[in-house]
């Protein structure tokens, strides 16, 4: 079982940047292959980062890559998401979820565990 805790979210102006973290209740957190979605009002939830937890290799969806950096502290059971140059655009509703197998990472349904989310809006 693991619990998730999102925080970090908040108001920033469109260039800004934001550091979310995630934070897992987890023994076992190294284990798990980490990810961060996001839902904007009104839209399907997409993917925006995820790294695994054997080779530690990262993916990013196209329309953050080099703007956004995901890592882990397997020590600090901690994910984070470092956000730079943000746009309007990336104005949403933030969740880090987890899952055991390390497979089809862009795909939410393979995740297992789900945190409640933390709000990021970025004003123009």
């Amino acid at each position: 079982q693991v619990q998730l805790v999102e925080s970090g979210g908040g108001l920033v102006q469109a260039g800004g940047s934001l550091r979310l973290s995630c934070a897992a209740s987890a023994r076992t957190f190294d284990s798990y292959t980490m990810g961060w979605f996001r839902q904007a009002p009104g839209k399907e939830r997409e993917f925006v980062a995820a790294i695994r937890w054997n080779s530690g290799s990262t993916d990013y969806a196209d329309s953050v890559k080099g703007r956004f950096t995901i890592s882990r502290d397997n020590a600090k059971k901690t994910v984070v998401l470092r956000m730079n140059s943000l746009k309007p655009e990336d104005t949403a509703n933030y969740y880090c979820a987890a899952n055991l197998r390390g497979i089809r990472l862009r795909d939410g349904t393979v995740y297992d565990y789900w945190g409640q989310g933390t709000q990021v809006t970025v004003s123009s």
